[in-house]
């Protein structure tokens, strides 16, 4: 019988990861036909087809050329593939899909060979990088899916068999002090490194705000009302004439989910609509992470067990968004419910590098975007993988972009 040392049980469940993972990849296209794989669906995102080859692409890259020295197995794909040389339009010129998903699979057989012989002791922090990587053009994918066929979405949503209960619009009293903030295993480097922050005491939504709560401001004449904008947020609303957000339904059956498919501005309107502001995303962490009894930052809301269903909704597990209050398991030590999973939130800071920030794997993840342009989004959707979310991942995007799976929940000072 083989026997399973630490680095053997190392190599297995980087494979079973990466299989798992590719598996759900692939569930995406089952019955697609080619003219929405390789359609762009927006001008900020590319077709879905030149995702899954991008998925191959950076697997090359980084495993088969990097770490193993070789030359491209595909040279003729690196310039329709690469995240840094098309721009998005051109990339509808994509080959037929059993061309793409034979790039993907050979690539793949040859990354499995080299992990046999890999040596990890020197190489996992990329392993797990890349498998993150997949993960995050999936919920790119599932969200261009989702583009694709507004027009289909469900009259009213699909309830899980979770029993929900009336959703009560209060906070959580979040307590003054420091605690680490980052990880220091995360691959992604602007989630690193770890470091100390102080925080007064403040007060968080226990939930993200609701369509049911969102739809007053509707109602009050918010998209109308001057008062509620910044200056931005109102330069940008006269010249998208809009009057709910991206991915609304006139139904209340809809009430206790949170709102989605609005940007930054359309949030932080909200916000002062009923008297409150965005988190920074500091509070929303340590919302998310600290346990006022040990008074250390723990990796998930319910602790250190990694994802499971009855956690949140992630994963594609129910394909939509789900009521607020539908997963008492995944709440916070302090309260807060549906922190990971079901929208991404907006937080009220910029993306910017940690102190002592490096990094990884090179100069265009992260550090390209700290340019004071981008808001940071904490948490994850429906649509995210376990595998990509814990309390200490970042997300990005401009403040003006409402196509994603982004809510929020607002904050509010403590003044003494």
């Amino acid at each position: 019988m083989e026997q399973l040392t630490p680095t053997k049980l190392h190599r297995d469940a980087i494979r079973n990861a990466l299989q798992a993972v590719r598996t759900r990849t692939l569930e995406l296209f089952a019955n697609l036909d080619f003219n929405t794989v390789c359609t762009q669906a927006h001008p900020d995102f590319s077709p879905v087809g030149w995702h899954l080859g991008h998925i191959a692409f950076t697997e090359g890259l980084w495993i088969l050329e990097h770490l193993k020295g070789e030359s491209p197995l595909y040279p003729q794909y690196r310039k329709l593939f690469a995240a840094d040389i098309l721009p998005k339009p051109e990339r509808q010129n994509l080959p037929d899909m059993a061309t793409i998903l034979a790039y993907l699979h050979d690539i793949r057989s040859q990354v499995f060979a080299y992990l046999e012989i890999a040596p990890l002791e020197k190489q996992t922090r990329l392993w797990w990088w890349l498998l993150q990587h997949e993960c995050q053009h999936s919920e790119t994918m599932s969200l261009i899916l989702q583009l694709q066929q507004l027009k289909t979405l469900p009259p009213y949503p699909i309830t899980p068999s979770t029993t929900t209960r009336e959703v009560i619009a209060d906070m959580v009293k979040i307590p003054e002090g420091t605690f680490m903030m980052g990880s220091k295993v995360n691959p992604q480097d602007n989630a690193r490194p770890r470091h100390w922050v102080d925080l007064d005491q403040y007060w968080l939504d226990r939930y993200p705000v609701t369509c049911g709560q969102y739809r007053k401001f509707i109602e009050a004449g918010g998209y109308q009302t001057r008062q509620w904008w910044s200056k931005e947020g109102w330069q940008w609303r006269q010249t998208h004439p809009v009057a709910h957000p991206l991915y609304w339904s006139e139904s209340q059956e809809w009430d206790d989910h949170p709102v989605y498919g609005v940007n930054w501005y359309e949030a932080e309107a909200y916000a002062n609509f009923v008297g409150k502001r965005l988190p920074t995303e500091a509070e929303w962490e340590k919302a998310a992470r600290y346990h006022p009894h040990s008074e250390q930052a723990t990796t998930y809301p319910w602790g250190e067990a990694t994802p499971k269903p009855d956690h949140g909704n992630l994963n594609n597990q129910i394909g939509q968004t789900t009521p607020v209050n539908a997963y008492p398991e995944g709440k916070s030590h302090l309260g807060c419910y549906d922190l990971l999973g079901n929208v991404w939130e907006w937080t009220a800071s910029w993306f910017s590098p940690y102190p002592d920030f490096e990094s990884y794997p090179d100069r265009g993840y992260s550090e390209a975007y700290f340019d004071n342009q981008h808001r940071v989004l904490r948490g994850g959707s429906w649509a995210t993988r376990p595998y990509a979310i814990e309390s200490s991942w970042r997300n990005w995007y401009y403040p003006h972009l409402r196509q994603l799976f982004a809510g929020f929940r607002c904050a509010k000072s403590i003044t003494t």
